[in-house]
């Protein structure tokens, strides 16, 4: 895991010039919100884990390729600012940090096996502000807790992670009691599916699906 981390952290020069977000398309200066937030039309039966680990694009992806997994919806949390734009979180004045809500079956996939994920394959939680070519407190590394089991479960992940010596560096993520999360605005939502062309995609984001897809082939929906 090691040697495939650090090589998402020394792309080449033209991923670096494709931030998360900076392919916006035209109607961007007034793009339209869903005020149904994305969320699955049925929460019966359904449970919610809410983590950041930088562009939510990736995120997102990466786990709505996970079995039980029923919807995962790009926004932000973790600040004070309600119903922010991706503008005023970009401007680092609001204190959130782009988030993934997960909508997911406990009876098909626990909060325990998302978190090892979160750990170990979806993004680097050693980085501090920043994930790979993104940096900025909008891309920290975050996981949002409902309840004092999935703290604990949080942080017990967080030692044994830090204990097996996955990486070089200590685990730099916040955990944090849940409080609001505020979808992204429509043109965020299944952003790596419909723009598959986009150079941080291709360069960034691909790699970040690839390793959940190699470290996790039995919880993947669609086995390779």
């Amino acid at each position: 895991m090691k040697n495939q981390l650090k090589s998402l952290a020394s792309l080449s020069v033209l991923a670096f010039t494709f931030a998360c977000g900076s392919q916006q398309p035209a109607d961007a200066q007034n793009p339209p919100r869903s005020t149904a937030g994305f969320a699955p039309a049925n929460l019966t039966g359904l449970a919610q884990a809410t983590f950041a680990g930088g562009c939510f694009w990736a995120q997102e992806e990466a786990f709505e390729q996970i079995k039980g997994v029923k919807q995962v919806v790009s926004g932000y949390a973790g600040g004070t600012k309600a119903n922010p734009t991706y503008e005023q979180v970009a401007d680092q004045n609001t204190g959130h940090t782009e988030t993934v809500q997960i909508y997911y079956d406990p009876k098909t996939i626990s909060y325990q096996e998302l978190t090892n994920i979160f750990f170990t394959a979806s993004h680097d939680p050693t980085q501090l502000n920043r994930q790979g070519p993104d940096t900025g407190p909008e891309y920290r590394s975050a996981a949002f807790y409902r309840t004092p089991e999935e703290k604990q479960i949080l942080e017990a992940t967080i030692a044994k992670v830090n204990a097996s010596k996955e990486y070089d560096g200590k685990i730099v993520t916040q955990v944090m009691p849940f409080q609001k999360f505020w979808p992204a605005e429509d043109y965020h939502q299944g952003y790596y599916r419909l723009h598959p062309e986009n150079p941080y995609i291709a360069n960034v984001s691909a790699h970040k699906v690839e390793h959940v897809q190699k470290l996790f082939p039995k919880d993947l929906k669609n086995p390779l």
